[in-house]
Protein backbone atom coordinates (compact mmCIF):
# COMPACT_ATOMS: atom_id res chain seq x y z
CA UNK A 1 0.00 0.00 0.00
CA UNK A 2 1.29 3.78 -0.66
CA UNK A 3 -0.44 6.75 0.04
CA UNK A 4 0.33 9.62 -2.09
CA UNK A 5 1.53 12.83 -0.31
CA UNK A 6 2.78 16.25 -1.77
CA UNK A 7 2.99 14.46 -5.10
CA UNK A 8 5.13 12.05 -3.41
CA UNK A 9 4.06 8.34 -2.65
CA UNK A 10 5.40 6.48 0.88
CA UNK A 11 5.69 2.87 0.64
CA UNK A 12 4.11 1.46 4.25
CA UNK A 13 7.06 1.71 6.70
CA UNK A 14 6.04 -0.49 9.59
CA UNK A 15 8.28 -2.97 10.93
CA UNK A 16 7.10 -6.45 11.22
CA UNK A 17 9.35 -8.59 12.83
CA UNK A 18 11.46 -6.15 14.67
CA UNK A 19 13.46 -6.52 18.17
CA UNK A 20 12.49 -5.35 21.39
CA UNK A 21 14.21 -5.88 24.67
CA UNK A 22 12.64 -4.67 27.85
CA UNK A 23 16.11 -5.08 29.80
CA UNK A 24 17.79 -2.49 27.30
CA UNK A 25 20.40 -5.18 27.07
CA UNK A 26 21.09 -5.60 23.24
CA UNK A 27 19.43 -7.46 19.98
CA UNK A 28 20.34 -10.74 20.96
CA UNK A 29 18.62 -11.00 24.28
CA UNK A 30 15.38 -9.71 22.81
CA UNK A 31 12.22 -10.78 21.52
CA UNK A 32 11.08 -10.81 18.19
CA UNK A 33 7.75 -8.66 17.85
CA UNK A 34 5.82 -9.97 15.01
CA UNK A 35 3.77 -6.61 14.65
CA UNK A 36 2.76 -4.33 17.89
CA UNK A 37 3.22 -4.27 21.43
CA UNK A 38 0.19 -4.73 23.58
CA UNK A 39 -1.46 -1.32 25.47
CA UNK A 40 -4.17 -1.10 28.16
CA UNK A 41 -4.67 2.09 29.86
CA UNK A 42 -6.96 5.10 31.33
CA UNK A 43 -6.99 8.34 30.49
CA UNK A 44 -8.17 11.49 32.10
CA UNK A 45 -10.17 13.73 29.50
CA UNK A 46 -10.83 17.49 30.00
CA UNK A 47 -13.08 19.61 27.39
CA UNK A 48 -13.20 23.48 27.71
CA UNK A 49 -16.50 24.49 24.75
CA UNK A 50 -14.52 26.55 22.39
CA UNK A 51 -17.80 28.07 20.60
CA UNK A 52 -20.83 26.58 18.65
CA UNK A 53 -20.23 22.75 18.34
CA UNK A 54 -16.69 23.20 18.85
CA UNK A 55 -14.19 21.79 22.27
CA UNK A 56 -10.98 22.08 22.82
CA UNK A 57 -9.09 18.92 25.46
CA UNK A 58 -6.16 18.17 27.38
CA UNK A 59 -5.81 14.73 27.42
CA UNK A 60 -3.35 13.08 30.43
CA UNK A 61 -2.59 9.17 30.61
CA UNK A 62 -1.17 5.98 31.90
CA UNK A 63 -0.73 2.57 29.86
CA UNK A 64 0.96 -0.76 30.68
CA UNK A 65 2.47 -2.56 27.92
CA UNK A 66 2.85 -6.39 29.31
CA UNK A 67 3.89 -8.03 26.19
CA UNK A 68 4.03 -8.55 22.55
CA UNK A 69 1.41 -9.92 19.62
CA UNK A 70 -0.88 -10.97 22.29
CA UNK A 71 1.45 -13.64 23.11
CA UNK A 72 1.35 -14.11 26.65
CA UNK A 73 5.15 -13.89 26.28
CA UNK A 74 4.42 -11.21 29.82
CA UNK A 75 7.74 -8.88 29.92
CA UNK A 76 8.49 -9.04 33.77
CA UNK A 77 8.02 -12.93 33.80
CA UNK A 78 10.15 -13.70 30.88
CA UNK A 79 12.89 -10.76 31.29
CA UNK A 80 13.44 -11.36 34.81
CA UNK A 81 12.45 -7.43 35.14
CA UNK A 82 11.19 -4.82 32.37
CA UNK A 83 7.68 -3.79 33.49
CA UNK A 84 7.41 -1.56 30.37
CA UNK A 85 5.01 1.58 31.10
CA UNK A 86 3.93 5.00 29.35
CA UNK A 87 2.40 8.06 29.94
CA UNK A 88 0.48 10.58 27.53
CA UNK A 89 -0.08 14.11 27.32
CA UNK A 90 -1.92 15.24 24.44
CA UNK A 91 -3.91 18.52 23.69
CA UNK A 92 -6.69 18.81 20.67
CA UNK A 93 -9.90 20.15 19.32
CA UNK A 94 -12.99 18.40 18.24
CA UNK A 95 -16.73 19.09 17.88
CA UNK A 96 -19.75 17.08 19.76
CA UNK A 97 -20.73 14.89 17.75
CA UNK A 98 -18.24 15.12 15.55
CA UNK A 99 -14.65 13.95 15.41
CA UNK A 100 -12.05 15.03 17.65
CA UNK A 101 -8.20 15.63 16.52
CA UNK A 102 -4.80 15.98 18.36
CA UNK A 103 -2.56 18.39 17.86
CA UNK A 104 0.23 17.93 19.96
CA UNK A 105 1.52 16.46 22.81
CA UNK A 106 4.47 13.78 24.07
CA UNK A 107 4.77 9.81 24.25
CA UNK A 108 6.65 8.69 27.20
CA UNK A 109 8.22 5.48 27.51
CA UNK A 110 9.55 3.29 31.00
CA UNK A 111 11.43 0.72 31.87
CA UNK A 112 10.88 -0.03 35.31
CA UNK A 113 13.24 -2.92 36.95
CA UNK A 114 10.77 -3.28 39.58
CA UNK A 115 7.59 -5.46 39.09
CA UNK A 116 4.37 -4.99 39.98
CA UNK A 117 4.24 -0.88 40.43
CA UNK A 118 2.17 0.00 37.56
CA UNK A 119 -1.36 0.58 38.89
CA UNK A 120 0.35 1.75 42.32
CA UNK A 121 0.75 5.01 44.11
CA UNK A 122 4.50 5.54 43.27
CA UNK A 123 5.02 8.18 40.46
CA UNK A 124 2.10 8.58 38.65
CA UNK A 125 0.36 5.23 38.78
CA UNK A 126 3.55 3.43 38.77
CA UNK A 127 3.56 4.54 35.16
CA UNK A 128 6.29 7.04 35.45
CA UNK A 129 9.34 4.82 37.18
CA UNK A 130 12.98 3.51 36.40
CA UNK A 131 14.53 4.84 33.41
CA UNK A 132 12.78 7.04 30.18
CA UNK A 133 13.52 4.35 27.57
CA UNK A 134 11.83 6.54 24.99
CA UNK A 135 9.99 10.00 23.89
CA UNK A 136 8.09 10.44 20.98
CA UNK A 137 6.33 13.68 19.59
CA UNK A 138 2.34 13.56 18.76
CA UNK A 139 2.03 14.50 14.93
CA UNK A 140 -1.61 13.88 14.79
CA UNK A 141 -4.74 11.16 14.81
CA UNK A 142 -7.97 11.10 16.68
CA UNK A 143 -11.61 9.84 16.49
CA UNK A 144 -15.05 9.98 16.61
CA UNK A 145 -16.75 11.80 19.99
CA UNK A 146 -20.93 11.77 20.51
CA UNK A 147 -22.53 14.52 21.70
CA UNK A 148 -20.57 14.76 24.97
CA UNK A 149 -17.34 14.65 23.78
CA UNK A 150 -16.73 11.45 25.00
CA UNK A 151 -15.06 8.65 22.09
CA UNK A 152 -17.65 6.21 20.60
CA UNK A 153 -18.79 2.95 22.60
CA UNK A 154 -15.39 1.12 21.68
CA UNK A 155 -14.70 3.75 19.05
CA UNK A 156 -10.83 3.45 17.59
CA UNK A 157 -8.76 6.14 18.71
CA UNK A 158 -5.16 7.01 17.23
CA UNK A 159 -2.29 8.81 17.85
CA UNK A 160 0.68 9.40 15.22
CA UNK A 161 4.05 10.43 16.73
CA UNK A 162 7.75 10.71 15.84
CA UNK A 163 11.27 10.00 17.85
CA UNK A 164 13.38 11.68 15.87
CA UNK A 165 17.37 10.53 16.70
CA UNK A 166 18.68 10.47 20.24
CA UNK A 167 14.89 10.25 21.27
CA UNK A 168 15.09 6.30 22.07
CA UNK A 169 18.03 5.03 24.39
CA UNK A 170 19.85 2.44 22.76
CA UNK A 171 19.59 -1.41 23.41
CA UNK A 172 16.05 -1.74 23.26
CA UNK A 173 14.60 -1.04 19.64
CA UNK A 174 16.20 -2.76 16.57
CA UNK A 175 14.75 -3.76 13.25
CA UNK A 176 15.16 -7.50 12.37
CA UNK A 177 18.76 -6.62 10.88
CA UNK A 178 19.76 -5.84 14.06
CA UNK A 179 20.11 -2.30 13.32
CA UNK A 180 19.66 -0.28 16.90
CA UNK A 181 17.03 2.30 15.84
CA UNK A 182 17.72 5.03 18.42
CA UNK A 183 20.35 6.36 15.51
CA UNK A 184 17.16 6.47 12.81
CA UNK A 185 14.05 9.17 12.95
CA UNK A 186 11.22 6.40 14.38
CA UNK A 187 7.33 7.06 13.58
CA UNK A 188 5.09 5.50 16.16
CA UNK A 189 1.44 4.24 15.29
CA UNK A 190 -0.91 3.54 18.76
CA UNK A 191 -4.84 2.38 18.11
CA UNK A 192 -6.47 2.20 20.69
CA UNK A 193 -10.32 0.88 21.62
CA UNK A 194 -12.11 3.57 24.19
CA UNK A 195 -14.76 3.11 26.53
CA UNK A 196 -15.98 5.26 29.33
CA UNK A 197 -14.85 4.39 32.59
CA UNK A 198 -18.20 4.79 34.66
CA UNK A 199 -16.88 4.51 38.08
CA UNK A 200 -13.02 4.91 38.32
CA UNK A 201 -11.20 4.35 41.51
CA UNK A 202 -10.38 6.71 44.27
CA UNK A 203 -6.84 5.51 43.15
CA UNK A 204 -6.54 6.52 39.86
CA UNK A 205 -8.68 9.37 40.29
CA UNK A 206 -5.94 10.85 42.83
CA UNK A 207 -2.93 9.17 40.55
CA UNK A 208 -4.42 10.92 37.43
CA UNK A 209 -6.52 13.38 37.44
CA UNK A 210 -4.87 15.22 40.51
CA UNK A 211 -1.51 14.29 40.44
CA UNK A 212 -0.58 13.97 36.78
CA UNK A 213 -3.24 16.07 35.23
CA UNK A 214 -3.27 18.92 37.94
CA UNK A 215 -7.18 18.85 37.86
CA UNK A 216 -8.66 20.41 41.44
CA UNK A 217 -12.62 19.50 40.91
CA UNK A 218 -14.59 16.95 42.56
CA UNK A 219 -12.34 13.74 43.65
CA UNK A 220 -9.31 16.36 44.16
CA UNK A 221 -11.25 18.72 46.56
CA UNK A 222 -12.84 16.50 48.86
CA UNK A 223 -15.80 16.10 47.10
CA UNK A 224 -16.77 12.32 45.46
CA UNK A 225 -15.37 12.38 42.12
CA UNK A 226 -18.09 11.40 39.54
CA UNK A 227 -17.61 12.18 35.57
CA UNK A 228 -19.10 15.23 33.74
CA UNK A 229 -19.98 14.38 30.82
CA UNK A 230 -19.06 17.28 27.99
CA UNK A 231 -16.41 19.01 30.83
CA UNK A 232 -14.46 16.19 32.48
CA UNK A 233 -14.56 12.12 32.46
CA UNK A 234 -12.46 8.95 32.26
CA UNK A 235 -11.62 6.50 29.51
CA UNK A 236 -10.35 3.09 29.34
CA UNK A 237 -8.67 1.64 26.53
CA UNK A 238 -6.88 -1.30 25.12
CA UNK A 239 -4.92 -1.68 21.51
CA UNK A 240 -1.65 -1.89 19.65
CA UNK A 241 1.61 0.28 19.50
CA UNK A 242 3.30 -0.20 16.00
CA UNK A 243 6.59 1.54 14.82
CA UNK A 244 8.31 2.23 11.62
CA UNK A 245 11.28 3.56 10.22
CA UNK A 246 10.64 6.81 9.21
CA UNK A 247 11.10 7.57 5.16
CA UNK A 248 14.35 9.99 4.55
CA UNK A 249 12.09 12.28 2.77
CA UNK A 250 9.54 13.06 6.46
CA UNK A 251 6.25 14.51 4.98
CA UNK A 252 4.38 17.15 6.83
CA UNK A 253 2.87 16.20 9.58
CA UNK A 254 -0.48 16.21 8.63
CA UNK A 255 0.66 13.98 5.39
CA UNK A 256 1.94 11.72 8.36
CA UNK A 257 -1.56 11.90 10.05
CA UNK A 258 -2.94 10.81 6.61
CA UNK A 259 -1.03 8.22 5.95
CA UNK A 260 -1.37 6.58 9.99
CA UNK A 261 -5.01 6.63 8.82
CA UNK A 262 -5.07 4.84 5.81
CA UNK A 263 -2.70 2.44 8.38
CA UNK A 264 -5.38 1.77 10.40
CA UNK A 265 -8.20 1.06 7.64
CA UNK A 266 -5.99 -1.55 6.03
CA UNK A 267 -5.04 -3.20 9.33
CA UNK A 268 -8.79 -3.06 9.96
CA UNK A 269 -9.27 -5.39 6.44
CA UNK A 270 -6.49 -7.51 7.31
CA UNK A 271 -7.88 -8.29 10.66
CA UNK A 272 -11.53 -8.87 8.97
CA UNK A 273 -9.93 -11.13 6.44
CA UNK A 274 -8.35 -13.32 9.19
CA UNK A 275 -11.60 -13.81 10.90
CA UNK A 276 -13.55 -14.83 7.98
CA UNK A 277 -10.40 -17.12 6.85
CA UNK A 278 -10.79 -19.03 10.40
Amino acid sequence: MALGTTGAAIANPVLNNWVFNPTGTGFSGGQVINEYLDINGNAFIQLTPSGGTSFAFRETAVFNIPQADSNGKLFPVNFRGGNITATFEATGSGTFGGAFNFTGGTVRMYQNPTNGQYGSTAGYYGANLGNMIAEFNVLGGGGLVDQSGIPTRNGQVSVFAEAAPGMLDPGYFFNSTGKDLSTESILAFAFTNANTLGSPSTRLVNEVACQFAGFTGAGCNGRTYRNRPGEYFFIGSNGQFKVAEAPRDVPEPGSIALFGIALAAAGAVARKRKVLSK
